[in-house]
């Protein structure tokens, strides 16, 4: 196993290896999200209550991989894909349930998983290709809106707690919780709308950013 000598803050230096990587405190936290989901998964044709308190713990501990991340300097990029990969996967699996209860409007959901899975590869992907070490770092000049989403924690967390509360609402209002999923679902419609508008501008930015890139590299070749 290939090792990396890193220097502490002590001075002293130690060897990292894949194995160090993966027991990394934030990723064992966003293996135990993946546990808890799909536990939820498991639960949600029958368990609505029980469905929501594990489906809540996987996307609550989502505040807190990336916290460990900073204090423990732990921050890597297999974390990183790691979390987006957890989020995308518990959301479009809800989202995939929801289309059996709901299916009058599959086609909706459809779109609602494509424009998920969609605007956040891309735009990892451009990231990572223009240097970025995260997905995260996002400036002005590409987007006001992005930037405040990815930049301020609060929001960003905000933003992704509520998307995620409109999709369990809307799963609980199926099975006749009126407070937790019809009255949830309603007041939290306009936070979820705000975050597929920031899908779609992430979409284009993103695609923009490789089509740039795709012009200088043509560019060199002249």
């Amino acid at each position: 196993m290939t090792t990396k000598p890193v220097s502490t803050s002590s001075g002293v230096s130690h060897d990292i290896t894949v194995q160090t990587i993966l027991l990394y405190i934030p990723n064992l936290i966003g293996y135990f999200r993946i546990i808890t989901a799909v536990i939820s998964f498991l639960l949600m044709p029958s368990h609505p209550v029980a469905t929501l308190i594990f489906y809540g713990i996987s996307g609550f501990l989502d505040a807190f991989d990336g916290y460990a991340a900073r204090k423990f300097n732990q921050g890597t990029r297999f974390g990183a894909v790691l979390d987006m990969v957890t989020d995308r996967c518990a959301t479009t699996s809800l989202i995939v349930y929801l289309a059996v209860l709901y299916p009058r409007y599959f086609f909706i959901w459809q779109l609602l998983v494509s424009l998920d899975l969609a605007s956040h590869y891309i735009h990892m992907y451009a990231m990572l290709s223009a240097g970025s070490t995260s997905h995260k770092n996002v400036d002005e000049s590409q987007s006001k809106l992005l930037s405040l989403y990815y930049t301020n924690r609060k929001v960003l967390f905000i933003v992704c707690a509520v998307n995620e509360f409109f999709y369990v609402a809307v799963y609980l209002h199926y099975y006749g919780f009126f407070w937790l999923g019809t009255v949830t679902a309603v007041l939290s419609a306009p936070i979820w709308f705000f975050k597929q508008v920031a899908n779609v501008i992430q979409l284009k930015s993103a695609s923009l950013i490789l089509a740039r890139m795709d012009v200088e590299e043509h560019s060199k070749r002249k």
